[in-house]
């Protein structure tokens, strides 16, 4: 076998490229029996003292048997995983199964390098070790350890399992289950948010950037990267690098290599054919650079070839721990004083402020750069992804968690990887700083040409539903971004949407009055119109008061100035009043857009506060309504995540495993599997009895006992305007009238799958259901059955994990969900039941990807309960882009 050949039965599933905790990359992969050398490399690097901690035993070399015992594994009972960073083996775990008493244990062992402990290694190995033993069955992992070993002890503790130990002949026997539970998932989510918080940190604040590809002439783009680093007063060290021969540029040396710098190099900035781009990366990373911006185009936008390419430079990239933004890249900025990174194709570096942007198209860039200037808005990071191969919006969305520095976000966003992740992360930004995000569609024809994306099956407005459930504002455009973005920056978030409108324009207070209306804003105080003529204080007065009234939570106004003096005076008197007041304010100021001196004011502590201009009332209504939405859902107790009693996982897994080994392209569930899948995650299901003719209809029937229904359990009856079932059917009689009936109509739609049921409590029909959905991952969808949901497409959909909340909003936001109060005689149905059974599915559908689709086909919603009238599962292979291991996927 050669060296880099796979052995049998070689998991290549397991292999990941993980961030570890100082935000440097590495592989996490199964160790091959050509590992060998390596790991005696390896072992011959570590010190006495971690050699003792590992084999509880001075041993100095292993035997020929010792490196065939530990690369050979069959992957299965023996399990080994290495962690390679740079080309060099720093870490290993593993396990082997034992027989337990209470299920499949397995004894686990770490060693992580002397050099490379204190990175977290060992946390991600046994994140990764965990996810495969529970995969493989294995209930608990067991392991001994020297009590001096406080690392190792630290490394399972914290890892958020309920780790119970003891003490026997001078060793600590360690024990814990590996079931994933809400604290470890905690743990795993808070350590994947600082490794890529740290990553981006060091993309963004490098002591030493390198621009590669500087060309004598001027107007080429690496040099105009040059000089725009070193006109915006980069505070770090700046170096050209380039094979023209040139001595020096603009008072720099030049170096014909990254490697002939004689300093450290933090940041390269690659702008050269993208044929040359991957022998860069190797020059980077034997001189410890840790991340790249290519600017460089002509990868995957531009067809296969240019694919092939940006799939090495992957590859390279993560095989030598480098980050990467690009390829196709307009650049990155940082403008803090401390900094001043202006490694962009950007001539001027726009004004500092806390407004952090992300932009994925290149050629969009300097639009947005621009019009934030032109507003001036200050700007904190910028970063322009590109064809975003590595680093991704998720990645600087975890950057901006920690930064205090940024106080809001926007995205414009051309395609997403990675949906699940992005509504994570996202939601736990947006409860701390507001969330602007343009996004078109989510179809195939929105994805620009060079963007890694899977095809997605749901809807659009699976999309729209996931950024309101993540709190995020979304909006059309760039000039809507930045609508929203100069209030929220300025201005408090509203707490509630009552509006007080003044100026002296009745016009202009008509048109801001219908606009409130039509954003769903209430006009609790005004229009307040003065005289044209209106002086200063009759306007500071008249504002005054809207701020003051206790009904008004947000004040717009409206002010034409009859002359340029009396102009400025008015902007002065609405900043102060502003400023004083605590509520947010926009206005309409004939000759001021944006954010501007004239209507800023400053607070004793020496902050500075500005009322945001609109050219035409009806654009900073949209704003505020969006804010205003934003800052309710902020506000919101959210509740915890849904939890439900009564679930037996353990159960439902064997099932699901039994199910797939006798099918491994999967199926749909029989219906007496799918009742007792469902019935392990305390789903009841109402059985139901296939009929093929009247009589044994009848019969079915009398051993139920009426009243019945018969219907139809095609699924072409669903989408035909046809009645499909007969309720209520108190006698044989009925039963045969209710058959022929059904038959006349359904037979020639070939629908004619008849089963008999026992009669439910009158009520509301709806549907239940779930997806796996190749790019978002589970879909939880919601609606009420017939033509609401099979005609007019009103169904709500939310992403697991739900919160309390998120499933209330489910049911609300379809717009048939008024029916649920009672009509035609019913009394309001029982929302808490139906909540109950929405949190099941729900939980059902995260816990297991192998569920392709869940549907609660008739659930019949009424005062007293809700009832699962029918059910239907269909299973398939595993899939799920964001998975319970920390790894580097296709992101945002």
């Amino acid at each position: 076998m050669a060296a880099d050949e796979d052995p049998p039965g070689y998991p290549r599933a397991w292999e990941a490229d993980v961030v570890l905790r100082d935000g440097s990359v590495a592989q996490v992969r199964p160790i091959r029996p050509s590992d060998g050398p390596a790991l005696q490399e390896f072992h011959a690097g570590q010190s006495d003292e971690s050699i003792y901690l590992r084999f509880f035993a001075p041993l100095k070399r292993l035997s020929d048997k010792d490196i065939h015992r530990f690369t050979h594994v069959d992957y299965r009972a023996r399990v080994a995983l290495v962690m390679i960073a740079a080309g060099d083996l720093v870490a290993i775990a593993r396990y082997d199964r034992l027989a337990g008493p209470d299920g499949p244990r397995a004894e686990v062992a770490f060693n992580v390098s002397d050099r490379f402990q204190g990175r977290g290694a060992g946390s991600v190995l046994l994140e990764h070790l965990a996810a495969i033993g529970r995969e493989a069955g294995v209930k608990e992992f067991v392991a001994d350890v020297l009590p001096q070993n406080r690392k190792m002890m630290g490394v399972f503790l914290d890892a958020g399992y309920l780790v119970e130990h003891g003490f026997d002949d001078g060793v600590i026997s360690l024990s814990f289950p590996i079931r994933a539970t809400r604290q470890s998932e905690d743990v795993r989510v808070a350590r994947e948010q600082r490794a890529e918080s740290q990553s981006v940190r060091a993309l963004l604040n490098p002591a030493s950037v390198a621009v590669v590809g500087v060309s004598r002439s001027r107007g080429s783009a690496g040099r105009d990267l040059f000089t725009h680093l070193v006109r915006g007063g980069f505070t770090g060290q700046v170096y050209a690098v380039s094979s023209s021969g040139a001595a020096q540029i603009e008072d720099h040396p030049v170096y014909a290599s990254v490697r002939d710098i004689p300093e450290p190099v933090e940041l390269a900035v690659i702008a050269v054919p993208a044929g040359e781009v991957h022998d860069v990366l190797l020059d980077c990373a034997g001189h410890g650079v840790r991340a790249v911006v290519v600017i460089s185009a002509g990868f995957a936008e531009v067809g296969e070839q240019g694919a092939a390419l940006q799939h090495e430079l992957l590859r390279t990239a993560r095989r030598l721990g480098l980050r990467v933004v690009g390829p196709n890249s307009f650049g990155v900025l940082n403008t803090r004083p401390e900094v001043r990174l202006n490694a962009s194709l950007a001539p001027e570096m726009p004004p500092a402020g806390s407004l952090g942007l992300f932009s994925q198209s290149g050629a969009l860039a300097i639009a947005v750069l621009d019009s934030a200037t032109r507003r001036g808005l200050g700007i904190s990071d910028f970063v322009s992804a590109g064809n975003r191969v590595d680093v991704s919006g998720n990645d600087v969305m975890q950057h901006w968690i920690d930064d205090d520095t940024t106080t809001a976000v926007g995205l414009y966003l051309e395609s997403m990887g990675n949906p699940r992740k992005f509504n994570r992360i996202a939601r736990r930004l947006a409860a701390l700083k507001p969330v602007i995000v343009v996004k078109s569609g989510m179809s195939a024809y929105g994805v620009p040409p060079g963007h890694r994306v899977r095809a997605t099956q749901t809807r659009p407005e699976a999309f729209a539903a996931m950024l309101a459930q993540a709190g995020v504002m979304r909006v059309e455009n760039v000039h809507q971004l930045f609508d929203i973005a100069q209030l929220v920056v300025h201005q408090p978030i509203p707490r509630g949407n009552r509006v007080a409108i003044v100026g002296n324009s009745d016009a202009l207070g008509a048109l801001a009055a219908d606009s409130c209306v039509a954003w769903g804003l209430q006009v609790s105080h005004g229009p307040v119109n003065l005289p044209a003529e209106a002086s200063a204080e009759e306007f500071r007065q008249a504002v005054s008061a809207a701020f003051e009234d206790p009904d008004v939570d947000s004040v717009v106004t409206a002010f034409i100035p009859p002359r340029a003096l009396a102009g400025v005076a008015v902007a002065q008197t609405l900043a102060i009043a502003a400023l004083d007041s605590g509520k947010p304010c926009i206005t309409t100021f004939l000759g001021i857009r944006g954010v501007t001196d004239a209507l800023s004011a400053r607070a004793a502590d020496g902050t500075r506060q500005t009322v945001p201009a609109y050219a035409m009332p009806e654009d900073g209504i949209r704003a505020l309504a969006a804010a205003t939405q934003y800052g309710q859902w902020r506000d919101r107790d959210r509740g915890e995540p849904v939890s439900p009693e009564g679930i037996s996982r353990t159960k439902a897994e064997q099932l699901i495993d039994r199910v797939l080994a006798g099918s491994p392209r999967g199926r749909a569930l029989t219906a007496d599997e799918t009742r007792e899948l469902l019935g392990h995650y305390g789903i009841e299901v109402w059985p139901s009895f296939p009929v093929q003719s009247a009589q044994e209809a009848v019969e079915t029937a009398e051993r139920l006992g009426y009243p019945v229904v018969l219907k139809s359990v095609s699924p072409i009856a669903r989408t035909q305007p046809v009645t499909a079932v007969r309720t209520d059917l108190v006698d044989a009689a009925a039963v045969r009238q209710a058959y022929a009936a059904l038959d006349a109509r359904l037979v020639p739609l070939h629908a004619d799958r008849y089963v008999v049921q026992r009669m439910a409590t009158p009520g509301i029909a709806c549907v239940i259901a779930s997806s796996e959905d190749p790019l978002f991952g589970p879909m939880v969808r919601f609606g009420l059955s017939g033509a609401p949901t099979e005609v007019m497409g009103d169904i709500g959909y939310r992403i697991p994990p739900l919160r309390e909340s998120d499933v209330l909003d489910l049911i609300g936001s379809v717009r048939a969900a008024p029916l649920l109060n009672g009509r035609d005689g019913l009394g309001p149905a029982d929302r808490a039941a139906l909540a109950d059974l929405i949190a099941r599915v729900s939980v059902l559908a995260d816990d297991h990807p192998e569920l392709a689709s869940i549907e609660l086909t008739s659930v019949n919603c009424h005062r007293d309960g809700a009832d699962v009238l029918g059910a239907s599962v269909h299973l398939a292979p595993a899939f799920r882009s964001d998975s319970d291991r920390r790894t580097m996927t296709v992101d945002a």
